[in-house]
């Protein structure tokens, strides 16, 4: 009688099993951010979590990172329930706990990097100042396919859970597809009252700036002290855009580069009488 061998005993679990993909999860927040807590259930749907995030609220920070202080990186666990496999919070900002993440705190290379949800709208040039989309262009530029998800609500406890059905199914989109290289992807999710969002739009970053203004005050000690205040203006009637998109109830998906190249004014500059005579 012939011996048999049955190799499934033998092989790591792994080699017959498909490998769930290893999805980073940051914002820009904080840890403890209901937004984050949501998308971080989302994903534990998707594959295996492991979340680096700020240990305090970094709205606004944009790509800034930490040159001249140390970084401070702790093992926590906010939330069992969430379904996190590890969670580290990080002194630092959104790009510092992405760099963190790769060269440090990861034993393998992610398969996506998702940052937010955000506590309000990352559309149109709100992109430029965003903590969360740069934490995704940061994994972007490390070859990363990355999505920073926004809502555009404010509110501390936002109504997150309505738009996890959307999330995940872009998500999947993105681990099933192939991200154009240099490529990531900014997602706004509208606030809506007691509906679902219409669908999903691919658009164009409306063109739209901000009225600033400093509105000054004095302390009691005498010294004059400022608080940046002003109004959101849109110069962009197009209906491809994200601000048209969620003005109509949709999720608006913006392509975003990291190249800043303005590519097209290269042959105009080039006329420029630039030579010494």
């Amino acid at each position: 009688m012939g011996t048999y061998l049955f190799l499934n005993v033998f092989l790591p679990k792994k080699v017959y099993e498909m490998e769930k993909p290893l999805i980073l999860v940051t914002n820009d927040d904080g840890i403890t951010a209901p937004g984050l807590r949501a998308l971080i259930r989302f994903m534990a749907d998707i594959g295996e979590v492991v979340v680096v995030a700020p240990d305090s609220p970094q709205s606004g920070m944009g790509h800034a990172i930490t040159l001249d202080s140390t970084l401070y990186s702790s093992k926590i666990k906010v939330d069992l329930k969430d379904g996190a496999v590890a969670e580290y919070s990080c002194s630092g900002t959104p790009a510092d706990c992405v760099k963190l993440a790769l060269q440090e705190l990861l034993d393998r290379k992610p398969d996506i990097c998702i940052s937010g949800i955000n506590h309000g709208s990352n559309s149109s040039i709100n992109v430029i100042y965003s903590g969360t989309m740069s934490a995704a262009i940061e994994a972007g530029i490390e070859g990363i396919p990355a999505i920073g998800f926004s809502l555009c609500d404010y509110s501390w406890n936002a109504d997150f859970e309505s738009s996890g059905n959307a999330i995940k199914r872009i998500v999947q989109e993105a681990l099933k597809n192939t991200m154009p290289k240099g490529v990531v992807l900014n997602v706004n999710i509208p606030k809506m009252q007691n509906e679902l969002p219409k669908g999903i739009k691919i658009c164009r970053q409306a063109r739209a700036n901000w009225k600033e203004k400093f509105d000054k005050r004095t302390n009691p000690m005498g010294k004059d002290y400022y608080w940046l205040t002003g109004e959101f203006e849109l110069l962009d009637k197009g209906e491809d855009t994200d601000e048209w998109a969620l003005s109509n109830g949709f999720v608006s998906i913006v392509p975003t580069q990291f190249d800043l190249t303005a590519h097209h004014a290269i042959q105009s500059i080039n006329n420029w009488n630039l030579h010494e005579h």
